[in-house]
């Protein structure tokens, strides 16, 4: 019987926008440990900067934090981006912004939903009261 190597990295950052970067670069180092192709390294990251930025969005000027838990195994890399921010929280988004999206009949947190989901292979959103948990999972190659 082969046993299977399982680590987990995680990180806490405050739910601000100057933060994301760095997710986004502790993924890179992360999803760079699997047999991924540069593409896909980089599908992981943006993907997770998404789930980050959505948060921050969501958060406003509440102070929140996101957690960010990667597990790492021969099969897949499954990352979960969960935030403290209320889910009934509405996203701060500059009034010029939120008009011109709105006029274009664009829901951002849908397209940021279907662009993770573009990304890697699953996605596994769940809200309740006390924050949004996003679980995103990529399939390492055969």
């Amino acid at each position: 019987m082969t046993q299977t190597l399982c680590d987990t990295v995680e990180l806490t950052i405050p739910c601000r926008p100057e933060y994301v970067g760095v997710a986004r670069l502790a993924v890179l180092g992360i999803a760079s440990r699997m047999p991924f192709s540069y593409d896909e390294v980089e599908d992981v990251r943006l993907a997770v900067g998404e789930a980050c930025t959505h948060a921050v969005e969501r958060a406003g000027s509440t102070v929140a934090q996101i957690k960010i838990v990667s597990t790492i195994d021969s099969v897949a890399l499954v990352i979960e981006v969960s935030d403290d921010v209320p889910a009934d929280a509405e996203p701060v988004i500059p009034d010029e912004d939120a008009q011109a999206l709105a006029a274009a009949g664009v829901d951002q947190q849908g397209l940021g939903a279907l662009l993770m989901e573009i990304l890697v292979d699953e996605v596994k959103i769940t809200s309740t009261a006390s924050g949004t948990s996003v679980r995103l999972t990529k399939f390492a190659p055969e």
